[in-house]
């Protein structure tokens, strides 16, 4: 029962992820706010994504391939270094089948159980993933409402999910 709930929210959140993704202009790619690119906002969400919402202890995990050391840290201003569009939505469809493949085998009886080398529970991990992403979802949605005067179309708890190709706007 539970996980059929994370399985439903899960689905919806990536739909939302992906479509916001697809809503950002190309003239904002770049842009900054406080220092940081708008790409940069986007591949911290995604990092975390990829390494949270699992196990982020697993010892198989690979970084893609273009990742480094502060690539990911919203701390550290890039100089040179830089993420195009391709890049991050193949990275986005890595990620969203890694999630559906686990979530589609997780049972109720195995969330309060520890990851292996994991000191916290699947559900924990879960719903930590979903108020960061979250987070970092509104924050990409602020600079699109407020640079592009569009609103990012969200899926509320039972919506349906919009015929017409991505991006969606209200």
């Amino acid at each position: 029962m539970l996980c059929d709930d994370i399985r439903y929210l899960t689905d919806r959140a990536l739909w939302e992820t992906e479509n916001l993704m697809k809503c950002i202009p190309d003239e904002l790619w770049d842009k900054r706010y406080d220092g940081i690119p708008m790409w940069k906002y986007l591949y911290h969400m995604l990092y975390s994504m990829d390494r949270w919402y699992i196990n982020p202890c697993d010892p198989s995990y690979q970084n893609p391939d273009f990742h480094t050391d502060t690539l990911a840290d919203l701390n550290v201003i890039p100089q040179e270094e830089s993420l195009n569009r391709e890049q991050l939505e193949t990275y986005f469809y890595h990620i969203r089948e890694k999630i559906q493949n686990y979530i589609n085998t997780l049972e109720d009886s195995v969330l309060s159980e520890n990851p292996e080398n994991c000191n916290m529970s699947r559900f924990r991990l879960i719903l930590g993933q979903f108020r960061h992403w979250h987070r970092h979802m509104g924050i990409i949605y602020g600079f699109i409402i407020e640079d592009a005067a569009k609103w990012p179309y969200v899926l509320n708890m039972l919506g349906e999910y919009p015929e017409e190709p991505m991006p969606n706007f209200y």
